[in-house]
């Protein structure tokens, strides 16, 4: 087995190929000078298993192509197998055509990863209107979550905390993490305004006077609405307010507008290469290539 990246996640394929003990090849990548890409592998495939881990962030257009245009020189170059392991799966969110004339990039991304690769593995991917990535995908696939990992980190780091998920669609990784732990936990009514303007609601009475709150959404894009229940718990009396994701996308200085509306500390699964990263998704991804 070969382990490789493209332009992301160089630290977390390392990671991985030192605990399953195979081979880490780095990949060269460039552009010419008009802008095109330039991908060149630097070990035989021939007959090989190969492995490639590539966060779709930064620049998700960017990493999609890299990995076609690595996943079919791979298989050009002999390699028996491709296994693409995308701890973070952009694309995800567009799940229909919400306005007339739209594309659905969540079934184009999965049209061209179909004809590149013969498997692939994610962690904690965007599945809203999907039942499974089976919805989309035809070749093997593999959804790992984070939850695990994510309960340690709450149990080891937090005394008596509350687990809040910001919206009912983060509701479900929250309540899973808070049963693994047997801590209180509790959901925000959210009304959109628009993606800078959020207003929440409290759905449970639940006493946070004094504890620890602990945010916890899958993923961090402008992060407004982490502010918004960060704002609402301290009002409630809460002593500290923290924010766990699994996908730190951070946009439009997400950090900033979190930490001005009170949230002491910001951590976030090392899906996505960041500064926050403070919990490590290694082991989950190498017990499923230990599958493969």
């Amino acid at each position: 087995m070969i382990i490789t990246n493209c332009s992301n996640s160089e630290k977390l394929a390392k990671s991985v190929a030192r605990k399953l003990k195979a081979s880490y090849s780095k990949l060269t990548i460039s552009s010419f000078p008009d802008g095109d890409l330039y991908l060149k592998f630097n070990t035989s495939l021939k007959g090989k298993k190969l492995v490639i881990v590539q966060s779709f962030h930064p620049d998700s257009s960017r990493s999609l192509i890299e990995v076609i245009f690595a996943a079919q020189t791979a298989k050009d170059l002999g390699a028996k197998k491709v296994i693409l392991v995308a701890p973070y799966l952009a694309y995800m969110r567009q799940d229909k055509r919400f306005n007339s004339g739209e594309a659905i990039s969540s079934r184009i991304m999965a049209k061209l990863l179909n004809s590149s690769i013969d498997k692939i593995i994610t962690v904690d991917p965007h599945l809203h209107r999907y039942r499974s990535l089976k919805d989309i995908f035809t070749i093997s696939t593999k959804k790992l979550t984070a939850n695990g990992v994510i309960a340690r980190c709450v149990h080891k780091n937090f005394h008596d905390a509350v687990i809040i998920g910001p919206d009912w669609e983060s509701y479900q990784w929250a309540e899973d993490i808070a049963k693994k732990i047997h801590v209180p936990v509790t959901v925000l009514r959210k009304q959109r305004y628009s993606s800078h303007k959020v207003r929440v609601k409290l759905v449970d009475k639940i006493n946070l006077k004094g504890k620890d709150v602990v945010i916890v959404d899958d993923i961090i894009s402008t992060g407004h609405t982490i502010a918004e229940a960060a704002k609402k718990a301290k009002k409630l009396g809460a002593k500290n307010v923290y924010a766990i994701c699994v996908h730190g996308l951070y946009v439009d200085n997400a950090l900033r507008t979190m930490i001005s509306a009170g949230v002491k500390r910001v951590i976030s699964t090392n899906t996505i290469t960041h500064p926050t990263n403070g919990i490590d998704i290694s082991s989950e991804i190498v017990a499923a290539l230990g599958k493969a």
